[in-house]
């Protein structure tokens, strides 16, 4: 049973950056793409960034295009979420999910395995 382990939310200012971190614990990463999604109070899971098992291939929301860039480490068994330039409707709590699949995809629903959400809250 693959287990992901999320981190580096907080709080930061509009136009500030994280890097949120997907690890996994008891298994490996090796096979799987990984995605992003993120909810924030009131709203549906929304999908934010996939990259897949290689790293060759990525998507990204139309909302982050362009401020957020998805990136793995196959050798640290880590998948990481450069958020750049953040705006006060980024606030939401990420999650990262894996999924085994050839057919690229953000549908949240496909995913199989979840990590527990890190929150990131951006205001001034």
């Amino acid at each position: 049973q693959l287990q992901l382990v999320d981190s580096g939310g907080g709080l930061v200012q509009p136009g500030g950056s994280l890097r949120l971190s997907c690890a996994a614990s008891g298994g490996t990463l090796d096979g799987y793409d990984i995605g992003w999604f993120r909810q924030a109070p009131g709203k549906d899971l929304e999908g934010v960034s996939r990259i897949s098992e290689s790293g060759g291939g990525t998507m990204y929301a139309d909302s982050v295009k362009g401020r957020f860039t998805i990136s793995r480490d196959n050798a640290k068994n880590a998948v990481y979420l450069q958020m750049d330039s953040l705006k006060p409707e980024d606030t939401a709590n990420y999650y990262c999910a894996a999924i085994r699949s050839p057919i690229p995809t953000l549908t949240a629903r496909e995913y199989t395995y979840w990590g527990q959400g890190t929150q990131v809250t951006v205001s001034a």
